[in-house]
This record gives structure tokens, sequence and C-alpha cells, in this order.
């Protein structure tokens, strides 16, 4: 086993003492030793359970005949740092978690791990340390959050952004919006929606490293537990058999990934993540791909925030496995899973449970997936949108833009009713360097929706959006401002063009007139000057790669 190293021979008598210090017995050390990494926080709803997972799971390992070794990492709570400085910091804790997996398990030399993870950027720095580790690895999601209800509707995280802009527009008074705060979050768990953290938890499950069935159950029913239990037990026979990350994380489960997270209507950050995770996997994966697996895969579900379902009701719909047997004829079905079975066999005895929720490919809700990638002159290296989200009175759109140089001074204008129906609003330097940290924009899609400008006022960012987001809302502009991109010299009033179908995202100048803007601009100084912000702003690349840190950057940022 890769932990002999630690545990076995003359030279190992000072290790094995501070193993028996810890409460290992002579027995243990003829045992696989786990690492079960528990992204546990008080501070965060969809973490603040992961405690009684993280027993579950070491419950597991020791009746699977392993020695558990539970260790933490960070999480980022994306709803509480959203609207202000914190935000900055959000996609940056990515790396970090990544680079703490790694540290501890390798120092320690252990034999095989599980994730124990739920929110946003936590689930794809734990599946980027899995490809990078290549170790026998299974992931645990905590589970959605249960919906609130108020005035006769469900409400989550989204509906409180949204809220912000009904009490500006007089729809909502404030003692509703006090009344509204205490319902709309009832249990632990990831929020509602198909927001980020259960897209990736659905795409975990997808890739083949959750076992089947784990996305969806919410975080408060004893289904979670079982979960744990059995993970834990499960990591202990892959170690055995050998199964490694890298059997699992082929160019096939991230192929039936992206299916997934297209039939579903999925965050836009998944694009970010799963290309991250690719990277350390060392697939080749882009944008082209999401695009060209969009034009063949359906839309099936319309899930909050761009619909009427939550969480919970996918899962009684029969969950990601009833999804991917919807999916079937689409999918590779010989992509292996942490089951040691593949996906094909994985699903054989899935069923769909209400096609309301997962609709049949011949129904689907849109022929094409649910996010698409857009070119052209302001982006020649892609921008993304969720499709889903977006009113069919939009599909095409061609407005004067309204420039910020930061999502605070976007927030203000909206809030002061400063934008017009009919323009497109564009924030710029919110990119993976110019950001820095690629901020989501949750506060002013949130506040088009409460000033009812949804279907009538377009958003692009060189930043990037929450998964509560919906409209017209096109991310991920690439390359973004800070970089010298073009949307760096836009101005008030030029005319921009945007055709979802037609994947177009351009805007009505030559390219003499671009590159003599492009020839006064200058870089702008990193707004925030110390600190691992920095170190990130230097390291980090294009939104186009996934923003992740090159070998080249990695090493300048050092």
């Amino acid at each position: 086993m890769r932990s002999d190293v630690v545990k076995r021979g003359l030279q190992r008598a000072p290790h094995r003492a501070l193993l028996h210090a810890v409460g290992l017995k002579r027995d243990d050390f003829d045992k696989p030793f786990i690492g079960v990494i528990n992204s546990y926080s008080s501070l965060v709803p969809g973490h603040v359970h992961l405690r009684t997972i993280a027993e579950a799971v070491a419950q597991g390992v020791r009746e699977a005949g392993g020695v558990p070794f539970e260790f933490n990492t960070i999480v980022v709570c994306d709803g509480v740092a959203m609207g202000h400085r914190g935000m900055h910091y959000s996609l940056p804790s990515r790396e970090i978690i990544a680079d703490s997996v790694e540290i501890v398990a390798e120092a320690h030399a252990l034999d095989g791990l599980v994730l124990i993870t739920n929110c946003d950027k936590v689930t794809p720095g734990m599946l980027m340390a899995a490809a990078r580790l290549d170790l026998p690895t299974i992931v645990v999601t905590g589970g959605p959050m249960l919906s609130g209800w108020f005035r006769g509707r469900k409400v989550g995280t989204s509906a409180m952004f949204e809220a912000i802009g009904r009490v500006k527009a007089g729809e909502l008074s404030e003692e509703e919006l006090a009344e509204l705060e205490t319902l709309a979050c009832p249990t632990c768990g990831s929020c509602n929606g198909l927001y980020t953290a259960n897209t990736m938890a659905c795409l975990t499950e997808a890739l083949g490293l959750s076992l089947p069935g784990s996305a969806t159950p919410p975080a408060n029913t004893s289904r979670r537990i079982s979960i744990a239990l059995a993970s834990g037990k499960r990591a202990v026979d892959l170690v055995r058999e050998g199964l490694t990350a890298s059997k699992i994380l082929t160019k096939k489960a991230f192929e039936n990934a992206i299916r997934v997270d297209l039939a579903l209507g999925g965050s836009t950050n998944a694009v970010l993540h799963l290309m991250a995770v690719a990277k350390e996997a060392g697939i080749d994966l882009s944008l082209d791909d999401f695009d060209r697996l969009s034009r063949e895969t359906p839309q099936l579900s319309e899930l909050i925030p761009s619909g009427p379902y939550d969480m919970e009701d996918l899962d009684r719909a029969g969950g990601i496995p009833a999804v991917m047997k919807t999916l079937e004829p689409l999918l590779n079905l010989d992509a292996l899973t942490v089951t040691g079975k593949t996906i094909g066999e994985n699903i054989a005895n899935a069923k769909r449970l209400d096609e309301k929720i997962i609709r049949p490919l011949e129904n689907p809700i849109r022929r094409s997936g649910g996010i698409a990638v857009l070119w052209g002159n302001l982006a020649p290296r892609g921008a993304v949108l969720k499709t889903a989200g977006v009113p069919k009175s939009m599909m095409k759109f061609k407005r004067k833009a309204r420039v910020f140089d930061c999502e605070e001074d976007a927030v203000k204008a909206l809030m002061n009713r400063e934008i017009e129906a009919g323009e497109v609003v564009v924030i710029r330097y919110e990119g993976p360097k110019g950001g820095p940290g690629m901020r989501e924009m949750l506060a002013p899609t949130g506040a088009l929706v409460g000033l009812g400008l949804v279907e009538k006022v377009a958003l692009i960012t060189d930043g990037r959006f929450s998964g509560a987001t919906r409209g017209l809302c096109i991310g991920h502009v690439s390359p973004e401002a800070a970089e010298g991109g073009p949307i760096a010299v836009l101005r008030d009033g030029d005319i921009i063009e945007i055709d979802v179908l037609g994947r177009i995202l351009r805007v009505e100048l030559d390219e003499e007139e671009i590159r003599k803007r492009l020839r006064s601009w200058h870089p702008p100084k990193p707004k925030i000057g110390k600190g691992y912000l920095l170190r990130y702003s230097l390291g980090v690349t294009s939104a186009d790669t996934g923003a992740i840190f090159s070998e080249v950057e990695h090493q300048k940022a050092k």
C-alpha cells in the first residue's frame, strides 16, 4: 500500500509512534489509510451538517477494514460573500482547496480519499485535487436545502436578492422583506435550486466519482447518512481494487457530465470548473466541446431559478440516474465509475418518475442544451450564456451599451433607476485577473429581476454569474478587460449585437477602430495590491481556460 512508506520498516518507528499517539493499534498498520477530507463550517449552511456526514463516512471506512483520518479544508459561502469585497475570494478559494487536499494527502502518504463537500468552489476544488493526486477517491456531497415558502410560492436565496429590487420598485414592503428573510432558507444544505453547488453535485455523480443517487437527496434526510456510510465502505474497496481517479475521469466521463449539465440547464460556472478539473486530469476540454454538445443535447428540466421545480422535486423524479437514463442514447455508457461498474450498468434499472420534471427526449423544453458559447469581435475567445434563463423575446438583442468598470457602479446605477429599458449593461474589469477573482454578479442580475427589467435589459461581463441568475446575462467574456480584450475599450453608446441561436456577440465597430482604441489603452494596476489576491491575479489565466494557474504563470506568481 502507498501508506507503507510511513508505517513499515525499522526507519519508520518514529512515524508509528506518532500514529500510536492519535489512537492507532498495532493491527491498524495492516489496513488502508483513508483520508476523510471534510469542509465542515458553522458559518456556511451547506456545510454546517457535515460533521455528521463525516462520522458516517468514518464508520463506513472502519467497517470495511480501513483506518479513517479526518482533516479539514476551507469553504466560502457565496451568498454571504456576494456583493462586497468577500466575493473576490470565492473563486480563488478553489485553488487553495485543491492545494490543501494535495498537501495533506501527499505529506502523509494516504492510500485513498473520501472528499466531503457541498458548496460552489469546494466541490470543484476537491475534484481538481482528486484528478491531480490520482488516488482511489470517492466524493460525498452534502445535499440540497429544502425550499422555503412565502405567500404560497417556493422561495430560496435568489428570491432574497430579487426582493431587494422589488422593495425598490415598491412591490414589496420592508416588513414583508423581513418576513421573507426568516422563511427563505429553512434547513441546512446547498441552496434549493440548480445553482452552482447543486450543479456541481449533479456533475460529480455524472462523472462517476460519487455513488449513484448521491446528488439530489435533501441535506436533512436519513438517506444522506446512508450514502455517507456506503461511500466510506466503498473507499476501502477502491484502494484494494486499485481503482484510481484517472480511470474514471476520462474524456467520455466529462462528455457525460456536460450532457447532464446541458439537460438540466445548470450553472454556467460548471464550464469554468469542468475545464479546470479536466486540466488536472490531463484531458483536453474546451469551450468548443461545450458548444458542440449543447447543439446535440436537449434541455429536459426547468429547475429553480429558471423554472418552478427545486432539487427535492428532481430527487422525487428519480434524480441523476433518471436524467442519465433519459439521456442514455447520447451518453458514453462504457464510462467507469466508483461503483466499479460502468454508467450503463449503474443506470440499467433507473426510472423517470415524473415527466413534468424530467422530460422525455422526444418532448424536451428546448432542442438544444441549457448553455451556449458565443463568439465575435467582443469575445474573440468566447463567452458563456445560460440559455435556460433567457426570455424568448431576447434571443436576438441589438442595443446601445452602458459601460461600468466594476459591479458596484452598475448596481448603483440600477438601484437609482439610471438604466433604461433596451440597454446593454457592460460590467468589465471583473475577470479572473481584473476582479481579481471573477466575482459573481447576482446583485445586478437580482436587481434586474426585482426592478422588472429582466426582459428589457441585457448584461455582459468578463466576470461570472451565480447559478441563481436568469435573463440575457453573458459572462466569461474572453479575453477579459484586464488582459486587453476588446471589452476594455467599449464606450457608452456603442451598439452591441447578441444572437443566441447564431452564437454571436459583437460590437458594431470595425477592426481598425478596435485596434485604434486598444493602442491608447493601458493595463490597470491590480485592484488589490497585497496578499493572496495579488498572487492570484498574477498567476491566473483567462476564463476560457477555466481560470486555472498555468505552469508559467504559476512560476511568475511565486
